[in-house]
């Protein structure tokens, strides 16, 4: 099998892989090991998170060329704002450089830019930039749509959604019994987005640091040993291979998972 590209031909370095009607249609990526990276070469942490900044436009682009619909990447957490305050200073002017030149990339590409968190926290200038690139990029029917998860923590969210849902019993707008997975999905950050389908996390660490703890429920993980600045687009598909490879049962039997497939491929017959 060949990896099928949109506007796009294979290259010869694009041998056995997945077929484009098995990519992902979520996937949401922890961008890990900047800093690591720069340390180990005796740099400065914020040249890995310039180096990391220019992983990001390939690693979107690819995901919108492979046929990926959504992609989240853990842009900022809320744990990141302990950081010295220099580097997290460094890391929001970063942030701006990157929107002002990325905005015609997304265009270019048909990529809807949103974001996530508790962006009320991050600089003025931070969300006055922020604001455009989303607006510039509001198109309708986009390739792939594309969350900066900024200020993000998964606890936050789902106390946040809480508080919402709270308000609204008891305003009387709707009743506890009213009160759904259904229901509470709608009061998440970005309730129109899937649950993610994959989860990638670059610089090996096998954890998921407060990222989408309610959209993770079932997402596939595979864990990468390369650090963000090292991540390249063959990387990510062979982490999609990692996940097309596996057997998704959400709680049910390999028999009954095998059963549905074969059910939906009568029926498409």
């Amino acid at each position: 099998m060949r990896w099928l590209r949109q506007k796009k031909a294979p290259s010869t370095s694009d041998t056995e892989a997945t077929p484009i009607s098995n990519i992902p249609h979520h996937i949401a990526i922890i961008m890990d090991g900047n800093g690591r990276w720069a340390q180990l070469r005796g740099e400065l942490r914020i040249q890995g998170h310039r180096e990391g900044a220019k992983r990001v436009d390939e690693i979107v682009i690819e995901c919108a060329e492979l046929g990926v619909k959504f992609l989240t990447l853990y842009t900022f957490s809320t744990e990141n704002w302990e950081r010295p305050k220099s580097e997290v200073n460094m890391l929001m002017r970063l942030l701006v450089q990157n929107l002002k030149v990325m905005d015609k990339k997304l265009l270019k590409n048909e990529i809807k830019l949103e974001a996530q968190g508790t962006l009320e926290r991050l600089p003025s200038y931070v969300r006055e930039e922020l604001s455009r690139v989303i607006k510039l990029t509001d198109i309708a029917n986009p390739k792939m749509t594309l969350s900066l998860a900024l200020s993000y923590g998964g606890r936050q969210e789902i106390l946040d959604a809480t508080k919402k849902m709270f308000l609204d019993v008891e305003s009387k707008k709707m009743s506890l019994t009213e009160i759904s997975e259904e229901k509470f999905r709608s009061y998440l950050y970005h309730p129109h987005f899937p649950d993610p389908d994959l989860l990638i996390r670059t610089g090996g660490d096998c954890r998921i640091s407060n990222f989408l703890l309610w959209e993770m429920a079932y997402s596939e993980i595979v864990v990468r040993n390369e650090f963000w600045p090292e991540f390249t687009p063959q990387c990510l598909r062979d982490a999609i291979d990692q996940f097309v490879k596996r057997e998704r049962r959400f709680g049910k039997t390999s028999e009954q998972v095998s059963a549905v497939s074969k059910s939906r491929e009568l029926e498409s017959i």
